[in-house]
């Protein structure tokens, strides 16, 4: 399951998904996986899979609260 798709469908909240994502950048060594309606959201997966986190994630310094502005 994507992410987004089950953000739109209201399957889940953006408090949860925040806190999910969260977790993982605080330990990305402890599986962060989501259960939304049955399915598994591998939060890991979904943050290495995109081409701008990869590249944020790889600069030296940077923190979870402000990485993602540019």
């Amino acid at each position: 399951m994507i992410g987004g798709d089950a953000y739109k469908a209201k399957l889940l909240t953006a408090d949860a998904l925040d806190a999910a994502i969260a977790a993982y950048l605080a330990d990305p060594s402890k599986p962060a996986v989501r259960e939304i309606d049955g399915r598994r959201l591998d939060v890991a997966a979904a943050v290495r899979a995109n081409a701008y986190s990869t590249e944020v994630l790889a600069r030296e310094g940077v923190t979870a609260r402000r990485s993602g502005t540019r």
